[in-house]
């Protein structure tokens, strides 16, 4: 299990990494557009899609690398089990939030595509594909906070907790 889910972050980076090289195509292409007296039709809209695509499936790689910000402050004073339940809380809140937001994110996608709504560019994109990124990264990053709280409650180290990392 541990193996599927480390392949099913590395893909979640990968995909992100992917949108923003999207992102760099589109916007070379209307730098050389322009240059060419070429227009590209809802670059814009397209960048930014791929933009918060980028974002959302960047979030569970980023948490398993302790990328995220995090507040130390009162952690650094805690010590043994306070800490660990103090973590345990976070992270139990967090995978709420989380879950909360992928919830009502797949709701989104259901009804843009129930309702055929469009993309307000140039381009016809029904909306449901852009935001399915959007739905899938939150999704996984459940997961990735679901299994960083089960680590927790065994009494294991998650990757962003190790001592060898340095204080935040």
């Amino acid at each position: 299990m541990r193996r599927f889910l480390d392949e099913l972050y590395r893909l979640s980076g990968f995909l992100a990494g992917i949108l923003l090289v999207f992102i760099f195509l589109v916007i070379l292409a209307q730098i050389v557009g322009r240059r060419l007296g070429l227009v590209v039709p809802s670059a814009n809209e397209l960048a930014g899609f791929a933009m918060a695509g980028a974002v959302f499936f960047a979030l569970a790689p980023t948490l398993r690398a302790g990328g995220h910000i995090r507040v130390g402050v009162l952690l650094r004073r805690l010590r043994g089990r306070a800490r660990l339940w103090v973590e345990v809380l976070a992270g139990g809140l967090s995978l709420l939030a989380a879950l909360y937001a992928a919830f009502h994110l797949w709701r989104l996608v259901l009804d843009s595509y129930a309702y055929g709504d469009l993309a307000p560019g140039l381009l016809p994109l029904p909306l449901w594909l852009p935001q399915s990124f959007l739905a899938l990264g939150m999704s996984i990053f459940c997961v990735a906070l679901a299994d960083t709280l089960v680590a927790l409650l065994r009494g294991e180290l998650p990757g962003y907790l190790s001592e060898d990392r340095g204080q935040e």
